[in-house]
């Protein structure tokens, strides 16, 4: 039951974040500048007496998390200083850390290193925009808190309208972020294509937001395929994208983010705490604002 007890403290410990207006998303105001505040929230005594008593910070006293060190907001993106990380994913963090009365201590880290980093005990928790999977869930314990939505998204002059199907994307160059969900997605898609006799989609890598805003604008990529929050937000900025398709993350299927942690051995079998865990997850589904 330990892992149940840790997944029910970081639940207990979300709660929702406030944005100032700078950029409209869905309805919402989102502001960097605001956010460069941070927000915190009291102890709950509640989730500190569910965590198990197995669990022993990395650093004492302190919340280590590892977010992906990038500019990617209203997820990720460096505060002035260029070295604090800013936005919904560190707050998550902070809120969590605060919960718990723990220090946060945030580790800005490449994507392909959060696994490693958590499974070997580097990391506390990865909160960088995860996709709950089956295959991560043999290696990994969750905590969701937001569904997970992609866009896709193409320059305001583009001649595209649709891409929703697998058809859709037969012949293009789709910027996707390698060993992600989404690229998976993608991959899969082609392997339809090309069973079909459709001509195959060019997958187009690159290495930070500035690279991929010139790869879209310049025409060398035909689509941005990723979080939907994250393309909403540069559409929102400046106007020079479109949004042109969504799909869940977990296609076919729906998916969620979530915090993410080292799995835990519980007593009873691999299934017995399944119905605690499920009601957890349903809860903070429930309280949790979807940015996606």
């Amino acid at each position: 039951m330990q892992k149940s007890s840790l997944i029910l403290a970081l639940a207990l410990a979300f709660t929702p974040a406030v944005w100032a207006e700078n950029v409209n998303i869905n309805g919402t105001g989102v502001s960097l500048e605001a956010n460069k505040t941070p927000i915190n929230t009291a102890k709950n005594p509640q989730a500190i007496a569910q965590l198990p008593a197995s669990f022993k910070p990395v650093v004492p006293g302190k919340f280590t998390v590892a977010i992906a060190g990038l500019s990617q907001p209203p997820l990720t993106v460096f505060a002035d200083d260029n070295k604090t990380l800013i936005g919904s994913e560190a707050d998550i963090a902070r809120l969590v850390a605060d919960s718990l009365g723990l220090e946060l201590n945030v580790v800005p880290t490449s994507w392909e290193d959060w696994p490693l980093g958590v499974t070997s005990g580097k990391y506390d928790a990865a909160i960088s925009n995860i996709t709950v999977t089956k295959e991560r869930k043999e290696k990994f314990d969750f905590a969701t808190y937001r569904k997970d939505s992609l866009g896709f998204y193409v320059k305001s002059s583009s001649p595209i309208k649709k891409l929703e199907t697998a058809e859709d994307i037969a012949g293009l160059r789709i910027i996707v972020g390698s060993g992600t969900n989404q690229e998976a997605i993608l991959l899969a898609w082609d392997a339809e294509n090309r069973k079909k006799g459709l001509k195959p989609f060019t997958p187009i890598y690159t290495k930070d937001d500035a690279a991929q805003t010139l790869a879209l604008q310049s025409g060398r990529a035909d689509a941005y395929f990723g979080p939907n929050v994250i393309g909403a937000w540069k559409a929102a900025l400046n106007g020079k994208t479109k949004l042109v398709g969504s799909v869940d993350g977990g296609w076919p299927k729906a998916a969620h983010i979530a915090v993410t942690l080292k799995k835990r051995q519980r007593p009873g079998g691999a299934g017995a705490d399944r119905p605690q865990r499920r009601n957890q997850e349903r809860r903070l589904r429930q309280g949790a604002e979807p940015l996606g």
